[in-house]
């Protein structure tokens, strides 16, 4: 019993049990200290500097290859309030807080590979060549050579154009006229079943002649590609390895001289559209994009009563490889004095053509031209059947009647019909332009040019009220009726000499004009 009891008494602790405990002690009052301590030192350090920096704001564009809109998060900005200016739709309410480009000059190195210039006629203003313009920046473009009349000659509208890197301004002036009067292209047969006609033809002349100055100036300044294009058309780089023009060429083979664009027209689904660059998403998608089958079986819901499957165009536009003896084709296309160039058609870039994306285009395009609003008189002004309508409707009706004409011809409001025609793959849906303009509008890239332009000119303001005669808008002042272009008494007798003597210097085909897709009774489809 003794020794039960002895056995139940409790042992005094060992040594080796005591050290122990010890140490698990001090290593859990240490864990419990340790990040207590990191957070204490982490508000001290917050609290003295105010603040700490995120690293993406430190980002530069030459460390970022990301562009405007294509990351997911959103970009947080700062409300404040901007200065007015005359282009409402370029000024922002907030301040940049944009961690691609955060300088609005898109520096670029000089060692990238293709070099692409665009080159255009244009008369419009800031709201609508700024966004066209710098959304070509940033998919790759390099240069813009920009042919500017009426209000794009003005100083408020050149002076920026002409501040932005890259950027070469060319004025109608008499001296321009007076070149291009004496352009081997009068001479050829080529383009001269559009000489002195007016309108839509005056203007194809006028955009031939530009492109022939435009190659050599891209030669000069070393340009590997030029495409042509309007200031209501966007290229869509489609099926690049990136969403990148630069990209898209850089993947053609040496040996191809010109790549097709097919286009793609917008389908608006509102009649007060004010920036079709940021509000239409909708296009229908080119014939050359689509089967035979979809095409002819879906023909009548996709045209709705429209003369044609497009309501303008329907032959794309085209890139060159600036080399010797390349020439224009008219505006839709590239040829070569010395071969017949190689070419290709992509299969999923396109360009996008925001034609009669706005109600106010009925009239612009009215006021442009001194036609009668007759059918037989608008056949000489107008290439296109649905200009024709649209110009003798702008004409004659009243504002109600216009606009209830605009609605039912070219305004997308069925929108079962719609459905079923992007699920046909007649329409598609086409975000990233939107993406894109509406990214750099509100990093600040529009606004920062005007009111860098706007400074710039607020310091020799004195002396622009003098010059004002003399420069810009004196030399749009100053220049030739545009359909005078090249009519001087001696040059047209002499043309006139060569024609009926069948001595043109030289013979070539027709240039290539805006066209129609294949119509629904078409027998034989060819390729334009």
């Amino acid at each position: 019993m003794a020794g039960l009891y002895t056995s139940l008494r409790p042992q005094p602790p060992s040594s080796s049990s005591s050290s122990q405990q010890s140490f698990f002690s001090k290593v859990l009052l240490l864990l419990t200290i340790l990040p207590l301590s990191l957070a204490v030192f982490a508000f001290f350090l917050q609290w003295r500097g105010g603040g700490v920096d995120d690293p993406i704001s430190r980002w530069s564009p030459e460390e970022s290859h990301k562009f405007p809109g294509m990351d997911s998060s959103p970009l947080a900005t700062v409300a404040h309030s901007s200065q007015s200016s005359d282009c409402s739709l370029l000024a922002h309410t907030n301040t940049p807080s944009f961690p691609y480009y955060k300088d609005w000059k898109f520096k670029l190195h000089p060692d990238l590979k293709p070099k692409i210039c665009i080159t255009t006629s244009t008369s419009g203003g800031l709201e609508q060549i700024l966004p066209w313009m710098f959304y070509h920046k940033v998919i790759g473009v390099t240069s813009f050579l920009l042919f500017v009349e009426g209000k794009a000659a003005s100083p408020d509208v050149s002076k920026v154009l002409e501040s932005i890197p890259g950027v070469k301004v060319i004025y109608r002036t008499r001296k321009l006229e007076e070149q291009q009067a004496k352009s081997r292209i009068w001479n050829e047969t080529w383009l001269s079943s559009f000489f002195y006609k007016p309108c839509n033809y005056e203007l194809f002349v006028k955009q031939s002649l530009n492109m022939e100055m435009a190659i050599v100036m891209a030669r000069d300044a070393g340009m590997d590609w030029i495409i042509h294009l309007d200031t209501d058309e966007l290229i869509h780089p489609a099926g690049a390895r990136e969403y990148s023009l630069r990209q898209l060429l850089l993947d053609v083979p040496s040996n191809v001289d010109m790549v097709i664009f097919p286009n793609y027209e917008s389908s608006v689904e509102r009649d007060d559209i004010k920036d079709p660059f940021t509000e239409v998403s909708m296009f229908k998608k080119n014939y050359d994009h689509l089967t035979k089958d979809t095409y002819f079986g879906m023909y009548k819901e996709a045209t709705r009563g429209n003369p044609n499957y497009f309501l303008t165009y329907g032959n794309g536009k085209a890139a060159a490889r600036v080399q010797d003896h390349l020439r224009p084709n008219g505006a839709h296309r590239w040829h070569n004095y010395m071969k017949t160039p190689k070419e290709i058609k992509l299969e999923e870039a396109a360009v996008l053509h925001y034609t009669y994306s706005k109600f106010s285009d009925l009239t612009s395009r009215r006021d442009r031209c001194g036609c009668k609003p007759t059918k037989e008189d608008v056949k000489r002004c107008f290439m296109l059947e649905f200009d024709r309508s649209a110009f003798i409707i702008a004409s004659t009706a009243t504002e109600d009647e216009m606009l209830n004409w605009y609605r039912e011809h070219v305004v997308w409001t069925d929108k079962a019909m719609n459905l079923k025609l992007l699920r046909k793959g007649i329409l598609t849906r086409i975000y990233a332009p939107m993406v894109i303009v509406q990214g750099l509008r509100e990093s600040g890239v529009f606004s920062s040019i005007v009111l860098s332009s706007q400074e710039s000119l607020s310091k020799d303001k004195f002396l622009a009220s003098f010059e004002s005669n003399s420069s810009s808008k004196a030399a749009a002042s100053e220049s030739l009726p545009s359909r005078k272009i090249g009519r001087n008494q001696h040059s047209q007798a002499a043309r006139r000499v060569l024609a009926e003597s069948g001595s043109l210097l030289e013979f070539h085909d027709e240039a290539v004009p805006p066209r129609s897709p294949p119509g629904i009774d078409a027998d034989v489809i060819t390729e334009v």
